[in-house]
């Protein structure tokens, strides 16, 4: 059994609410058996034989079924959040900055969000692998902010989503409980 975030992208934002005990008891019901959720912004912890891409499948088409949208989500092993977590060198969150982290399950897509922001003056960034990149924001201005526009785009929206640094922390402490021992 390998321990798996799941990060869903754009629920409980723009008309897409799910209650997090129905995001649990659906997936429940899908195979995943001790699947958890974190938070109000679908992040899921859970097991499986299954490999990533597997479980991405298999979630996605989960999401789908049981609340009528057009899912996506990034899959991580719990052993790779912690490595992620471990190499951002941005702060957890200050009174300025929050720091925020953009999964991807296309490194292609990543590659061109990492050079669109490298691009912007100002703006602070780093690659912490294939599959994430860490990024500044000025804390209150998020949204507002010239990076956050541009991974917003639709473009991006079936192989993306964005944690900030705590909610990560968080999932990887939730995941390593699940760990086998």
């Amino acid at each position: 059994m390998t321990s798996y975030a799941v990060f869903l992208r754009g629920i409980n934002v723009g008309g897409i609410n799910i209650k997090m005990a129905a995001l649990r008891d659906a997936l429940q019901a899908a195979g995943f058996q001790d699947a958890g959720t974190l938070l109000a912004s679908g992040n899921v912890v859970l097991t499986s034989n299954q490999g990533a891409a597997a479980v991405k499948r298999t979630c996605e088409k989960c999401l789908r079924d049981a609340f009528g949208y057009d899912a996506w989500v990034v899959v991580l092993e719990a052993g790779r959040v912690s490595e992620l977590v471990a190499a951002c060198p941005y702060p957890d969150d200050d009174k300025t900055t929050h720091t925020y982290i953009t999964l991807s399950s296309d490194n292609a897509v990543l590659d061109e969000l990492d050079a669109a922001g490298s691009a912007l003056d100002g703006h602070q960034q780093k690659r912490l692998g294939p599959e994430a990149l860490a990024w500044l924001a000025p804390a209150g201005g998020t949204l507002d902010s010239p990076f956050s526009k541009i991974s917003a785009k639709p473009r991006f929206k079936e192989a993306t989503t964005t944690r900030n640094l705590r909610t990560l922390v968080k999932v990887r402490d939730a995941a390593s409980r699940l760990q086998p021992s």
